[in-house]
């Protein structure tokens, strides 16, 4: 490929330029027929291809079809339309070169000034469930051309996108033309937008390329498909993009001084895309609290809800076996945790929200509520606290398979340590005896609840609900004494959880001079027969689990 240099002294300035001819190609044809109707108003010469064609000739508007600019028909089930020099030489020709206009009379091409393109719905047939070959066929090719010709011109041609540009173009257009200030900025948003359809197409075909097995990524997600020396998709592709759309300015980031925006992921649904319903602007932090009471909710099939304050819970709990209500038994028990804490907490529930529920939210401080739903009255009572905010989560909603942490310089990609099978038959008892059906359900509950602490994690419960918790500690003996003190004399009789091993005896005991009665750790210390002696000589029974949870 080669790149030619520009010599600035033959171009000529050309910041307004007039709209004569406009070609038309889109997927989506929201305000399609208003565009048409205001170009042809203008003078403007409108030329289209396929359905974009033919919904604007219904409408009364003179088209002129591309097939007629080229010469060549639309061929290959669509497959060509535009890619022709006839419509990219008029794309591409700079005119501020004498030369480029010169070269365009000689070929008998008509330059355009105006291009709208928006492309094949290729995340939403992906989204759909369609079979690959659907897919495929919702792959743009002409589309993405034309965009990154324009968007490349934009000294003398106008890109537009997206619907949401209509109106500001039209006005340029009908004031005289458009500005170069104008048409940079829709360039930028175009090679935005193709590299986000780009991002999109390259993610999907990661995810169902096969791989030699010699060069496959260790995954739990990957396993021989055949004896053929291949192996299933690998869950780590050998380039990892990412898209996402801009969606707000935020007032500051975590802290008054810092700037922030939200941005939405183009694939998958979580805080981002929630609806709010009422109260005040989401700020940074209460996105990040958001999303980590989400992620400790959404951890329980059974009605469950979280409060969380810094990313971290101070209440975790699942809804009382008889519960008449229990979506709001479940926020009872967990607020019952930490109630000075829970003061300007967020919560996450995972069932609609009751109007049980939201009257005893409306009695405590709350800045974020969070939900698949709420029902009308429980919206009613908490819509009148001014300021608390009201999200529902999108329908499709379903937390990430995989987790992605910045750091410098680059990302972390790993597997989420989610419970999407829990099977207790795994765990070991290592010391007292074996836990009868409440403690073992207990000892489960606190087992799950304890992934959502930032480690190192103590978490201690009593029917369904956590009592006391230790969390983001530099030693396991610190966040057991945190857990403790939380607890008060709710410890006596709860069962604990830690997030990873104890790697002395200390931190156990500091649990067992409180009058825990069952513990699960994941065990693998080098001093694991020393912390089974303590448990021992307590009479407590211990579990070990076999994995740990750390959450950084």
């Amino acid at each position: 490929m080669s790149v030619h240099a520009a010599d600035p002294s033959l171009y000529r300035d050309r910041d307004v330029v007039p709209v004569r001819r406009a070609l038309i190609s889109v997927s989506d044809k929201s305000g399609l027929l208003e565009l048409a109707g205001a170009l042809a108003d203008s003078g403007v010469e409108l030329v289209s291809t396929g359905s974009t064609a033919q919904t604007i000739r219904d409408a009364g508007y003179a088209v002129t079809d591309v097939a007629s600019v080229t010469g060549f028909p639309e061929s290959l089930d669509g497959r060509v339309k535009t890619l022709h020099p006839a419509v990219h030489a008029g794309l591409l020709a700079d005119l501020r070169l004498a030369s480029h206009e010169q070269q365009l009379a000689d070929l008998g091409i008509a330059p355009f000034e105006l291009v709208v393109v928006n492309l094949y719905p290729f995340v939403e047939t992906v989204a759909s469930g369609a079979d690959t070959a659907t897919v495929v066929e919702n792959v743009d090719i002409g589309g993405p051309a034309m965009v990154r010709a324009s968007a490349k011109n934009h000294p003398n041609v106008a890109i537009v996108v997206s619907p949401s540009s209509y109106a500001e173009v039209v006005e340029a257009v009908r004031a005289g033309g458009t500005t170069l200030e104008l048409r940079k900025r829709l360039a930028a948003q175009a090679f935005g937008h193709t590299a986000a359809y780009d991002t999109a197409v390259a993610s999907y075909f990661a995810s169902e390329v096969v791989v030699p097995t010699d060069t496959a990524a260790p995954s739990s997600a990957s396993g021989p498909s055949t004896d053929t020396g291949l192996e299933a998709p690998s869950a780590f592709p050998e380039h990892l993009t990412f898209s996402a759309d801009h969606a707000t300015t935020l007032r500051y980031g975590e802290n008054a001084h810092q700037a922030a925006a939200l941005y939405t992921s183009t694939s998958g649904t979580g805080i981002a895309q929630a609806t709010q319903l009422h109260g005040k602007e989401m700020s940074y932090n209460n996105y990040v609290d958001a999303d980590a009471a989400v992620r400790a909710a959404y951890d329980f099939t059974e009605p469950a809800v979280a409060i969380i304050k810094h990313a971290n819970p101070c209440g975790i709990a699942v809804a009382a076996p008889d519960a008449g209500d229990p979506i709001a038994s479940a926020h009872a028990a967990a607020h019952a945790c930490d109630p000075l804490s829970a003061f300007g907490g967020v919560i996450a529930a995972n069932r609609t929200v009751t109007r049980g529920m939201a009257e005893t939210i409306a009695d405590i401080f709350t800045e974020v509520v969070v939900a698949p739903a709420f029902d009308p009255d429980a919206l009613e009572v908490l819509s009148r606290k001014k300021n608390i905010r009201l999200l529902t989560l999108p329908g499709d909603f379903a937390l990430a398979a995989q987790e992605v942490k910045q750091i410098s310089g680059g990302f972390l990609v790993q597997d989420a340590d989610r419970f999407t099978t829990f099977d207790q038959s795994s765990w070991t008892l290592v010391s007292g005896e074996p836990a009868d059906e409440q403690t073992l359900a207990d000892l489960a509950f606190a087992w799950k609840a304890s992934r959502a602490v930032k480690s190192n994690a103590i978490l201690l419960a009593n029917q369904g609900a956590s009592v006391g918790v230790g969390m983001g500690q530099v030693n396991r003996v610190d966040s057991c004494h945190l857990a403790v003190n939380r607890a008060g004399d709710r410890a006596a009789g709860s069962v604990a959880a830690s997030d990873a091993f104890f790697p002395f005896a200390d931190g156990l005991q500091v649990l067992l001079d409180a009058g825990v009665r069952a513990v699960a750790q994941p065990g693998g210390s080098l001093r694991d027969d020393e912390v089974i002696q303590a448990a021992t000589a307590a009479g407590v029974t211990m579990y070990l689990t076999g994995e740990r949870h750390f959450f950084h």
